[in-house]
């Protein structure tokens, strides 16, 4: 690993006679550079003047073969300070303003004098050193600059208000600084250290005093100045070893005024309060002129509020995961984890995430009402009939977007009403990110006298007409829906068992939404290498719904970059998403052997073993009467899959291989085999005959399970 290096640079340090400005100005001139070590030389309260400080560290570093020169001017005049590297090397490339003094008193006894040399030596001083080195810097097309910031400036301390004032101040200068020097490679930053200093020494605790060493935080600094560091308008915090990006965050808020024409009363404010002030979902603002077009964008003809424009939608880092969770995405599935972790080096969001918030928005707004001449749509009569979504942009979180929903057309079936509506999500300034478009039927809202068919709804298009490429299989939990309607979707259909049997269904249902985005996390893993960037779209038609619990499975037929597909319930083999495909950017082809050895992926067979741990758990002296001990290999294409272990004799089933017991009997049979032998299809004694079933051990054993596997068939 090279070394960075600061060799014919010049480095200027404020208040380098001791603590981190000495820890600065050694480490910058042990890499090389010249540096200019300023320093008056007094106390922390700013009295008092020598010039030893700063010829010590000149002598330190000039012992260490380095070249360095001492500077005792205040940096209230800091044209002095840039004249005396000038004078004594030619040039000047990096300004650390580091200097700074201590007058704490509580805010009613600062005496002016007080906050005046607070404010020159902190603001001011920073002000006028980097002030002078600017013109130079823009000469050169080079420059480096570091303004010196406090956890008071941050966040307030009680008895520092000059203080913290004046190191806030800071915060703006360094950024304004930023923005001007841009466009001629000069980068400025702001650092917000804890370190032991003369300022802290007689403050901090012994122990804690010891640990906040400057040299762990002087690495930050130095690299900040590199001619190879490109950060700029940050602040960076830095403590004991540790640093971190600060910044400010604003919230969504909400629009006061109900139009534009509408005034904003003190109960309009009281009434929005909490809106106003609710930091889910806030976001980082990167210039003024970010936030000036965020205004903008927010005041629309109805203040924001219109049936078919929703303002200040968005979601964030923690909305993503929670939807990954929802949809099956597992940390034992190491291809997760980049849905899973924020931190992960290619954190994404699943791109089926985008339809929920569209679907949710929709189900949010009133844009389906009065839509059905004469008739009234009612949510729990309200059906997901089929879903397109195209991604047009990025999709990263934290987003923040805008939807415009437009009803396309409204067809009239008999039975019911199929409303078509149009979702395009834009960003500030009204650049398409993606674009949903929902079918629904409204049950019972047909016979209105509208048109039976029309022209705007994307199609679906049929399966290929030959056996499949790919399946892969997921069991839901009995959770599941749960879990998902936390992602937006929040029809009372899916958690509430009253509202589900007014809807005619003998237990809530899981959202179609869903069972989707299962399956096209499925499909991802099979043809794009768990890559959501290659998603490009996606069409679906909902058949049937899946009750939480049930095992669904996803049949794949490549055609180019589409992959078609088609969802089913291993438990009953029906079919619940049809007429769907994936349009990919490009395909990443998986092997078959990877995507059976992934542990996140079940099997068909799972959901026999799930029935029978239940009837073990329902009488379990039953089973321990079998009094044995059988170990399942389950393979899939002619590799084992997964192990399964009954241990009837302690009365448990579970996946995996015998937990400190050996088993009697071990039976080996492909996942397809044992669903037909335990639906009766296929008999045990053929299987056995055929070499479909490999049976060691105690054979005869074997036969005492017939009763659980019949009992599985009845209820499958």
């Amino acid at each position: 690993m090279s070394e960075l290096r600061y060799d014919g640079r010049v480095a200027v340090v404020t208040g380098a006679g001791a603590g981190l400005g000495r820890a600065y100005a050694l480490l910058f001139g042990s890499r090389g550079a010249k540096v200019v070590v300023n320093d008056l030389g007094g106390g922390r309260h700013g009295d008092g003047k020598s010039s030893k400080a700063a010829d010590d560290v000149v002598a330190e570093i000039k012992r260490m073969g380095g070249q360095a020169v001492a500077d005792y001017n205040s940096v209230v005049e800091g044209d002095k300070i840039i004249k005396t590297a000038l004078d004594a090397f030619g040039r000047v490339d990096i300004v650390v303003n580091n200097a700074g003094i201590l007058r704490d008193k509580s805010f009613p006894r600062i005496a002016i004098g007080d906050w005046d040399i607070i404010q020159d030596v902190h603001l001011k001083g920073g002000f006028k050193t980097a002030q002078a080195a600017f013109p130079l810097f823009k000469q050169q097309k080079y420059g480096r600059l570091i303004f010196t910031a406090s956890n008071s400036g941050l966040y307030g301390n009680f008895g520092q208000a000059n203080y913290a004032a004046a190191k806030t101040g800071t915060l703006g200068l360094s950024s304004t600084i930023a923005i001007e020097g841009k466009k001629y490679n000069i980068t400025s930053n702001v650092i917000v250290p804890t370190a032991a200093s003369r300022l802290t020494e007689d403050i901090l605790p012994p122990d804690v005093f010891n640990e906040l060493k400057p040299e762990l935080i002087a690495p930050v600094v130095a690299y900040l100045c590199h001619e190879s560091c490109t950060e700029s308008g940050s602040i960076i915090e830095s403590a004991a070893g540790w640093a971190g990006k600060c910044h400010v965050i604003r919230a969504n808020g909400k629009n006061l005024r109900k139009k534009v024409s509408d005034g904003v009363s003190i109960e309009d404010v009281r009434d929005n309060w909490e809106k106003v002030t609710d930091m889910n979902g806030a976001r980082h603002f990167a210039s003024i002129e970010e936030v000036t077009a965020e205004l903008m964008a927010s005041i629309g003809s109805d203040g924001g509020n219109s049936d078919g424009v929703q303002e200040g939608q968005s979601f964030n880092d923690k909305d993503a995961i929670l939807y990954a969770l929802g949809v099956g995405a597992s940390v034992t599935n190491p291809g997760d984890l980049r849905f899973l972790y924020e931190n992960h080096e290619d954190f994404s969001v699943l791109p089926t995430y985008l339809a929920t918030l569209s679907v949710g928005a929709l189900m949010s707004s009133s844009t389906m009402d009065n839509v059905v001449p004469g008739k009234t749509v009612s949510l729990e009569n309200v059906l997901h009939g089929e879903q397109y979504l195209e991604v047009m942009d990025d999709f990263s979180a934290p987003k923040t977007f805008t939807n415009s929903m437009n009803t396309v057309e409204v067809l009239d079936k008999g039975s019911g009403a199929v409303i078509v509506t149009d979702v395009v999500s834009q960003d500030a300034s009204g650049k398409p990110l993606w674009r949903n478009q929902i079918a629904t039927f409204a049950v019972g809202a047909g016979q209105f006298g509208g048109p039976r068919s029309g022209n705007k709804l994307i199609p679906c298009v049929p399966k290929p007409n030959r056996s499949c490429d790919k399946s892969l299989s997921y069991k839901t939990s009995q959770d599941q829906a749960a879990l998902f309607r936390l992602s937006g979707d929040v029809n009372p259909l899916h958690i509430d068992p009253n509202f589900a049997a007014v809807a005619g269904y003998k237990k809530p249902i899981l959202h179609g939404l869903c069972s989707l985005g299962i399956s096209v996390r499925l499909v991802l893993q099979a043809y794009a290498g768990n890559d959501p960037k290659l998603f490009k779209a996606l069409k679906c038609r909902f058949v049937k719904p899946v009750l939480p619990g049930q095992t669904i499975k996803v049949d794949m037929w490549r055609a180019g970059n589409r992959i078609h597909f088609e969802t089913s319930t291993v438990e009953n083999n029906s079919v619940t998403i049809s007429g769907s495909y994936v349009d990919l950017k490009s395909v990443v082809e998986v092997d078959s052997l990877a995507l059976n050895n992934t542990s996140a992926m079940a099997l068909q067979s799972d959901a026999i073993f799930e029935f029978i741990i239940s009837k073990v758990n329902e009488d379990p002296a039953k089973a321990k009467a079998v009094n044995g001990i059988f170990l399942y290999i389950i393979t899939k294409d002619g590799k084992q899959a997964k192990q399964w272990t009954m241990d009837l004799k302690a009365g448990k089933v579970y996946e995996g291989a015998p937990t400190g017991v050996k088993p009697n009997t071990t039976l080996t049979i492909s996942d397809e085999d044992f669903v037909q032998l335990a639906t009766g299809k296929l008999n045990p004694q053929s299987a056995f005959m055929k070499g479909k079933l490999k049976v060691t051990g105690n054979v005869m054993m074997a036969q005492k399970l017939g009763p659980l596997l019949k009992a599985a068939d009845a209820k499958l």
